[in-house]
């Protein structure tokens, strides 16, 4: 029997991490329990005005924060307030699959426009690799707003 995956994220600003995530992705903030949420509703003022009305402390409102897949077929992702610095690489990462069938100079370009995307909204490149076939049609090494390292693939 499978099982189904959270991917955790341990973070500073787990609201500001989840919405860079949230871009990058094309993933949703999924509502507070119970609250049905109208079309176009903000998921994230809709969290605010749950944890206010439960009672959670203002300082403890930005302690977690998830994204969900609005088609369902993805991980979910949990981001969790930490005190502590990141302090070494990862060794679990992301590989973001954001030029899918493509090769080549085709392939690096759209790599290269996604990683602009995402630099807008806070990432940063650490390193290009180069296509190498056979064994690999190159990559691009993130790093998204609090350090953690993940692949444009």
């Amino acid at each position: 029997m499978s099982r189904h995956v959270q991917i955790t994220f341990d973070a500073h600003d787990p609201r500001a991490l989840s919405t860079f995530w949230r871009d990058a992705l094309g993933y949703v903030h999924p509502g507070p329990p119970g609250v049905e949420l109208p079309e176009g509703a903000d998921p994230l003022a809709a969290w605010e005005e749950f944890l206010e009305r439960v009672g959670v402390p203002p300082e403890q409102r930005n302690s977690r924060s998830a994204l969900e897949d609005p088609a369902g077929e993805g991980p979910r992702l949990f981001f969790q307030q930490v005190p502590e610095e990141k302090a070494t690489k990862n060794r679990v990462h992301l590989d973001v699959r954001a030029a899918p069938g493509m090769e080549g100079d085709e392939r690096m370009a759209a790599l290269e426009a996604e990683a602009d995307r995402l630099v807008e909204r806070g990432a940063s490149r650490v390193r290009r690799f180069e296509p190498e076939p056979p064994l690999s049609l190159g990559f691009l090494v993130m790093a998204d707003p609090e350090g953690n390292e993940f692949c444009l693939d």
